[in-house]
Parts: structure tokens; C-alpha cells; sequence
């Protein structure tokens, strides 16, 4: 089986296929251009796939930090509430525990998903996929992990969680004195991090190393048993 190197990321030589533009459904061959290029639409020019340098090792390191500023965000005191002297201190975890004890369960869940369950899945499955990539392997159930990662993306709603906290601190500025503490930083960090780590590398490259990597590792399985059986 013939691989193709061309300054690119790896890909089946004898694996052709297409990419439709997201903005007006024209088909185009996905042609492997090198590190540093972009495909754009011939026929309304958006953009249709990128090759970022280093994406691999991109996406790992982003994915990694956004792990950290993940358990910082929980863990860490996120604001401190001042009122005449009493002052209170608050983590996320504990901001869904009240908010739960309080008979505020959906909100609660809602919290708790959208801060920790959604970031958490997609950091979980970039990182089961591209670390085995970074050394041309895959571990069980790459693909179904991959089809995952697909499917929770748009679903990632930390930035509109960010907006949200911002409008309710702006309230609460009006009554008492605000502190924002690491954990609220560390959720700054950590919305940055997951766009950086998504966006780190296409999903066409993404796709095209599974399937390398796969092949590979199908045909080192063939090579062995025929091995044994000589």
C-alpha cells in the first residue's frame, strides 16, 4: 500500500474524496497543499480546509492546558463576594451544589454540563486521538471516539457561560464588593485553550491520519500473522 508525503500530512494515496463548501455546496477534490496553505472555494472563495504547522503537536499542547485551566476552573475559588465587611467565597462546584440544594435543578445540571461534562468530553477525545497520532498509532475505538468529538463540538458553550457570568457580575457589583478569584481566570484560560486545541487542526487532516494510521496498523497485524503461520 502506497502512502503520499508531499510536505503534508499524511494521507492513502488511493483515497480520493471530496469536500463541499459549507456556504454555497460546490464539490472539490481535497488536494493535500502544504504546511502554512489554505483551500478556498473556486466558486465563492470561503475557506474550505487548512494545513496549520504542527497541528498535531498544536492541538495536544492546547488540549493539555485546557485539561489544567479545566481543574483550575472547578477547583479554585472563582469570586469573592464583600457585603458590609461579610465576605464570601465561592467555587463553580459549589456555585451547582447551591444552586441544586436550592431546588434549582435544572439550572444546576445545566451548569454542570455545560461547564464541565461538554469541555471535558471534547479535551478527553482530541487528546485519546492525536497523542497515539503524534507517533503514527491509534487506540480502540479511535473512530467512534473521532465521530464523537464531531458531534459534542458546536455543542461547546463555554464562551456563552463566560457572557453570562459577565452580565451577572456587573449586577452584583451594584450591591457588593466583587473579587474574581483563579478559578475565574482559569475559565478565561480555558476558553481560549478549547478554541485554540479545536481549531488547531482541520478535520479532513484529522480523518486522513486515522485512516493512515489505521492502514498501518492493519497491515503490521497482517504481516504478523503471516508470520506465525510460515
Amino acid at each position: 500500500m502506497n502512502f503520499l508525503h508531499r510536505q503534508t500530512w499524511p494521507r492513502l494515496h488511493d483515497e480520493g474524496h471530496e469536500v463541499a463548501c459549507r456556504f454555497c455546496d460546490s464539490l472539490h477534490e481535497v488536494e493535500l497543499i502544504e504546511e502554512g496553505q489554505s483551500a478556498s472555494c473556486n466558486t465563492c472563495g470561503a475557506l474550505l480546509y487548512r494545513n496549520r504547522p504542527q497541528s498535531l503537536e498544536r492541538a495536544i499542547a492546547f488540549g493539555l492546558s485546557g485539561t489544567l485551566f479545566l481543574i483550575g476552573m472547578l477547583a479554585l475559588p472563582f469570586i469573592t463576594l464583600d457585603v458590609q465587611g461579610s465576605a464570601t467565597t465561592v467555587s463553580m462546584v459549589e456555585t451547582a451544589v447551591r444552586l441544586w440544594l436550592q431546588g434549582g435543578h435544572t439550572i444546576a445540571i445545566t451548569v454542570l454540563v455545560s461547564i464541565f461534562v461538554l469541555p471535558l468530553t471534547i479535551l478527553f477525545s482530541l487528546l485519546y486521538i492525536c497523542i497515539p497520532l503524534s507517533r503514527g498509532k491509534t487506540l480502540p475505538g479511535v473512530q467512534l471516539v473521532g465521530y464523537l468529538f464531531q458531534v459534542i463540538q458546536p455543542w461547546i458553550m463555554v464562551e456563552v457561560f463566560f457572557l453570562g457570568t459577565m452580565v451577572s457580575l456587573l449586577k452584583l457589583m451594584k450591591l457588593a464588593d466583587v473579587s474574581m478569584g483563579l478559578g475565574f481566570w482559569s475559565m478565561i484560560a480555558l476558553m481560549l485553550s478549547l478554541a485554540a486545541s479545536v481549531s488547531g487542526i482541520d478535520r479532513i487532516e484529522l480523518w486522513d491520519r486515522i485512516e493512515v494510521a489505521l492502514a498501518q496498523k492493519n497491515t503490521e497485524g497482517a504481516a504478523v500473522e503471516g508470520g506465525v503461520e510460515c
